[in-house]
């Protein structure tokens, strides 16, 4: 058995104004060892994963979260960076301690405070993901227009699905108190550009962008042995990280191929097929993002991703539920947190611990966070082992 999830917290995500970066940190590490009933001092180690690029100035975050107790005075705290994947960078870190030997209890927590700048200023921020040397100066809408335009382009206009994947999750997200927005989307509404639905970066409207989040979420990860300790144990079946190369012009962008290997490689580490899934969450920061990765996953081929929200595969009560938690389109996309707040939605899906969220078939999860351009990506598969 692999290492094993035995605690989680999760603040809401949202417009957190009054909440400090370490504000943030410490709820939800605070919620989580309490989820899991240890206390600070059983910690070995902490591993933070945190985005930033300018967002807030606390650049130097990683033992922020030593501020919990005294008795986590002098452990080892890494801060993990790796794009929108940064949070599971963070999970992947421990993950390797934990099999090296050199921790037995684990703290995660992933952190993104957003809202300290303006829109531009996070979309500056945001773009410092992107390969500088040919793509400065475009932003991450930018950049997934370019990824729409093609793919419309190659498989025929995609608007109407885009749209139906934004009501979609949008209400999802009304079963999650956590979620940032929490609020009815009509189809109407998300397939027409208007002044409330503007352009953003043709042919993506405002409502196929994810928010601008502040939130953290945290994990109590243990070594295999120890879980049995424990009243409730996640454990990952597979847990693969692939990176592609940065610049776009040299990668096929119909497809998200560094995604798509990911996932061929996750399933095979844990000896099953898409269709052994029973839900996803996975990485829409943009509706065209999630389409695409329909076909990245196997569920449907290339180019044929609008049949999955069409035969109702991917919607809430089908056969393979995605993004039940309302995804970053609604439930929110503050950077670091992202990864780690996943794998919680995840967690308490398959412990059956999901209240309005609750999917039926939840034997095995999905989640899939990416970085970049499809840069970045990070595909772990979990089950309950109590």
């Amino acid at each position: 058995m692999q290492p094993c999830i035995t605690g989680w917290g999760h603040t809401k995500f949202g417009a957190l104004k009054e909440d400090r970066l370490e504000d943030l940190i410490l709820a939800a590490a605070r919620e989580a060892l309490d989820h899991a009933g240890i206390t600070p001092k059983d910690v070995d180690g902490v591993w933070l994963g945190h985005f930033n690029s300018g967002m807030v100035p606390d650049g130097f975050a990683s033992s922020l979260v030593l501020g919990l107790d005294d008795d986590m005075r002098f452990i080892p705290a890494t801060r993990c960076e790796n794009a929108c994947a940064s949070g599971s960078a963070a999970i992947y870190s421990a993950l390797n301690a934990i099999r090296a030997g050199e921790a037995k209890i684990a703290l995660v927590v992933g952190v993104e405070k957003m809202t300290e700048l303006d829109t531009a200023g996070v979309t500056k921020a945001l773009a410092g993901a992107s390969y500088q040397k040919e793509e400065s100066g475009v932003s991450f809408p930018q950049i997934f227009g370019r990824v729409a335009a093609g793919y419309f382009q190659n498989f025929g206009d995609q608007s109407e699905t885009l749209a139906r994947i934004a009501v979609k999750n949008h209400a999802n997200a009304l079963s999650n108190p956590l979620a940032h927005m929490q609020k009815n989307v009509s189809f109407d509404f998300a397939n027409t550009v208007s002044e409330k639905n503007p352009m953003i970066a043709a042919p993506l409207r405002m409502t196929d962008c994810s928010l601008i989040t502040d939130g953290a979420a945290a994990l109590v990860i243990v070594a295999p042995e120890l879980a049995a300790d424990f009243p409730q144990a996640v454990t990952f079946r597979a847990a693969r990280q692939v990176n592609d190369i940065m610049p776009m012009s040299r990668r096929d962008m119909t497809e998200l191929t560094g995604p798509r290997v990911a996932f061929e490689r996750a399933y095979a580490d844990a000896g099953v097929s898409v269709a052994d899934i029973g839900f996803a969450e996975v990485h829409d920061c943009f509706t065209i993002a999630e389409l695409m990765i329909y076909e990245a996953m196997g569920l449907k081929p290339k180019g044929k991703g609008a049949e999955a929200v069409k035969d109702g595969t991917v919607m809430k009560g089908g056969k393979l539920p995605v993004n039940l938690s309302g995804g970053l389109k609604a439930k929110g996309h503050p950077v670091g947190a992202t990864g780690v707040s996943m794998h919680v939605m995840a967690a308490r899906q398959v412990t059956g611990t999901a209240d309005e969220m609750q999917a039926e078939n939840t034997d095995l999860g999905l989640v899939f966070n990416m970085g970049g351009s499809g840069v970045a990506n990070y595909c772990s598969i979990l089950e309950a082992v109590k």
